[in-house]
Formats: structure tokens, sequence, C-alpha cells
């Protein structure tokens, strides 16, 4: 990596971005509540090319949101709340302070020693009555959100010992969600529905598997499928309403087999 002509084209970036600010029309209006739908969607767009390993789709993105995090440190000055130099200055203050395994003496024997030690010096920064789980923002996904809290409380001990735990309790989980099922209570079905997925969500950890990304390519394949389904119904002649669901599902083997 040439860090002179990154440093240039960081730069020449932060320039063209204090140019829109002042003569664009749009660029001169947005909020940081304006852009944040449009981060958001930047974010999934970086997500999809990655769940794709679209590599071009990567840089794109990567790109995309860049300007956005200098569009906020933008309005963030003009608004003498905090400048690009503080938002850089504070992140590499961090990161050298949740490394001490590589900027102190502290000693560390595998990847999880790291998270340990960067959970506990994330609690000890900040607000007084910061918790374990403040951390966890609000918005996210409620799969991605699961994923997180379990990841938290594991590093101060409330964790399983091993995968078949954590599967005996996923068993458990799905039988309450049948008694309720029997009892035909809405309410009390949702619950225990919650607690079947939380349940899934960490086994896959358990397997090391992202469930989000998991699921994500399923839809996608299930998409893929389906569209083959649709494209073959419509080069036949037929009508997948009018089909009978022992037929969908004799189309659907079919297209199952020539989407391997």
């Amino acid at each position: 990596m040439n860090k002179d002509l990154v440093a240039q084209r960081f730069l020449a970036l932060v320039e063209i971005m204090d140019t829109l600010r002042e003569q664009c029309p749009w660029d001169k209006k947005q909020t940081i509540h304006s852009l944040r739908s449009n981060s958001i969607e930047e974010l999934y767009e970086l997500v999809d090319a990655i769940v794709d390993e679209d590599w071009d789709g990567i840089k794109e993105e990567l790109g995309d949101i860049m300007l956005h995090i200098l569009f906020y440190a933008k309005i963030g000055t003009e608004q003498s709340k905090f400048t690009l130099e503080e938002v850089l200055e504070a992140i590499s203050k961090k990161l050298i302070h949740r490394h001490p395994h590589i900027y102190s003496d502290v000693k560390v024997d595998n990847e999880e020693d790291v998270k340990r030690n960067w959970e506990q010096l994330k609690l000890q920064e900040g607000k007084e009555n910061k918790t374990i789980l403040s951390g966890v923002p609000n918005s996210l996904p409620s799969m991605v959100k699961a994923l997180r809290i379990q990841e938290k409380v594991k590093h101060v001990g409330f964790e399983w010992e091993n995968k078949e735990q954590v599967w005996d309790k996923v068993e458990e989980e799905i039988e309450e969600l049948k008694e309720e099922i029997t009892a035909n209570d809405q309410h009390k079905m949702e619950e225990e529905f919650g607690d079947v997925l939380f349940s899934f969500i960490n086994y896959a950890r358990f397997l090391h598997i992202d469930p989000e990304t998991a699921l994500e390519k399923t839809n996608k394949k299930f998409i893929k499928r389906f569209e083959l389904m649709e494209s073959y119904a419509n080069k036949h002649g037929l009508d997948l309403v009018k089909m009978s669901l022992a037929e969908k599902e004799s189309l659907w083997q079919q297209m199952k087999q020539a989407a391997l």
C-alpha cells in the first residue's frame, strides 16, 4: 500500500465533500437525520456484495460508505460538535487502548482472549452506568442483535459448555412452543417462537455459523429456484396459480436439480 497515495486520495475526497456541501443544492440540504436512511441502505448494499463475494461491488459500496462518514463529519464540524480530525483521533485512541496485547504488555493466547479483553475494556470506558449489554444498538435487526447479546454475555462466563447443551435447549424450547400451539394461546406462541429462534441463533454460534448470512443465502437460493419455476411455467404455457400443490412440488424438485 502506498500510504502517500492513500493520503492524497483521502484528502481529495474530503475536498470533494466540502465542495458538494457548499455548492450542490441537494448536499447543502442534508442533515444527519435525512442521511440516516441512505446510510442504512448503503450498508445493506455492502452486505449484499459481501454475501455474493462481489469484490467490485464491495469496492464501490465501501466508497459510498466512506462518503457518508465524511458527510456526517462535515455536518458535525458545521454544528461545532466535532471535527473529522477528532473522529480519526478518537478511533485511533480506541483501537490502541483496546489492543493492549499489541500496544502494551498484556499477553493473549488466542482470539477469545482478544475478544474478552475488548469487551472488558469497552465496559470500563465512557458512561459510569454502562452495562455489559448497553453497547448493543436498539436499532439492530433482531437476528443480529440476538447474536451480539449472546457474544457479549459469553465474555463474562454466561455461556453453555458445549453445543450438545445448546441443542438440548433448542429441543426444550421447541417442546414449549408445541405446548402453546396445542393450547392455542397466540401471545404465548409468539413468545415461545421467539425463544426457539434465540436458541437456534445460539446453536448457530456454537457451530461457527453466522445465522444472518446463512438465512440470506437460503433466501437467495429460494428466489433463484422459484424464478426458475416461473420461467419454466411461462415457457411451457403452465399457470402456477392453477397447478396443484403436488405439481408445484414436482416442478420445484426439477428446478432444484437444475440449479445445482
